[in-house]
């Protein structure tokens, strides 16, 4: 039986930036499931004489060889977390503002159609650059498209810059915080509820656990010239095994959202510290990464975005993939369109306008100086 066809993308030189992100949230890519997506990609891009491509599982690389001074990557996710009947997409009016309205219309088909859109009309940048698309990034990290390109071809991804489109209100979030997941835990002596006294309650003994965390005074770190928020909390408690037994354990998994320029070695003696005294295994971590706004001819990126869409450079305090690219040595700022907290929501959905001033903001820059 002859393969389907895949889905066709409309003209990349004609298509209006929202139109074309409109076409690309109505092609459903839940984590797994974006290969139809990713061939569409690789078809089109196939179209353009100025550009590479690669292809790495279902992530798609295109790329300029102008012999350029400088390579930027500019890089976004194609999958999306599951539809919520929040497809096909529609064009909305939210508080006077035209939306698209959608799953992958924030997190982040919006950032991919401004990504896919440049690479295809600008044939001559004043930098190289290598476009990025890439699968599984709402899933387990073992799985994300992005790490598996570095892993198996880090030449791929050599630059001397990086944007990623994650949303970020269309303005430029530095780096980000890094993340540690950790479980605390207590022992007691089962017993009988009924006769209590001859046990020793190991939900009890977490109470100390509960009220270091409550005391816990979280800092604001500086760093080069941006203010992280750290944070740790409580995320998850177990504990007993039946409604007539005196449990004799108990966990506290907590989560630790720290200033980049901590390492996770440094994260995980912290929380040690904290939880001095008490059983504690770490089970997730993955270090932040610093703004990278101080590496060389970034200033421009930054000039661009700002009179574009206004603001000052802020930090992220999630954790993004940018900290894949510190991990090469990369410097990466996220920036994109739609609202962060509307990422993943059965409403989500992202101002038009803001889908073309991205797109602006990465042209002018990219272009600036180009011969």
């Amino acid at each position: 039986m002859t393969a389907p066809a895949p889905p066709r993308l409309p003209d990349l030189h004609r298509a209006d930036v929202v139109d074309l992100a409109r076409v690309l949230c109505d092609l459903p890519s839940v984590s797994g499931a974006e290969g139809p997506l990713a061939d569409a990609l690789e078809a089109a891009l196939a179209q353009l004489p100025h550009l590479e491509v690669l292809r790495d599982g279902d992530a798609v690389l295109a790329r300029t060889r102008l012999g350029r001074s400088r390579r930027a990557v500019v890089a976004g996710h194609i999958d999306t977390v599951p539809v919520q009947g929040n497809l096909p997409t529609e064009l909305r009016t939210v508080d006077g503002h035209e939306v698209l309205w959608g799953r992958g219309s924030v997190d982040m088909k919006g950032g991919v159609a401004v990504a896919l859109s440049l690479a295809a009309r600008l044939t001559a940048p004043a930098w190289d650059v290598t476009w990025v698309f890439y699968d599984n990034e709402e899933v387990e990290a073992d799985r994300n498209g992005l790490g598996r390109v570095a892993e198996n071809h880090p030449d791929w991804l050599t630059a001397d810059f990086a944007v990623l489109g994650e949303p970020s209100n269309g303005g430029i979030e530095g780096g980000c915080n890094g993340t540690l997941r950790a479980v605390v835990r207590t022992t007691g002596r089962a017993a009988h509820s009924a006769r209590a006294w001859r046990g020793d309650n190991a939900i009890h003994r977490a109470a100390p656990v509960l009220t270091r965390l409550a005391q816990y005074e979280p800092a604001t770190v500086e760093v080069d010239g941006l203010h992280y928020r750290e944070g740790l909390s409580a995320v998850g408690i177990s504990g007993g095994i039946a409604g007539n037994v005196i449990p004799d354990s108990c966990e506290v998994t907590v989560n630790y959202r720290f200033a980049p320029s901590r390492s996770l070695a440094a994260a995980e003696e912290h929380v040690r510290e904290v939880f001095a005294g008490y059983d504690v295994t770490v089970v997730d971590g993955a270090a932040g990464a610093r703004p990278g706004l101080d590496a060389p001819g970034v200033e421009e990126f930054t000039a661009a975005v700002t009179a574009v869409t206004g603001g000052e450079p802020a930090p992220k305090y999630g954790w993004t993939d940018v900290a894949r690219f510190a991990a090469l040595g990369v410097p990466a700022v996220n920036f994109g369109p739609g609202d962060p907290s509307l990422a993943h929501a059965d409403d989500e959905h992202c101002p038009t306008d803001q889908i073309r001033a991205c797109a602006a903001a990465l042209e002018a820059w990219l272009t600036e100086g180009a011969s």
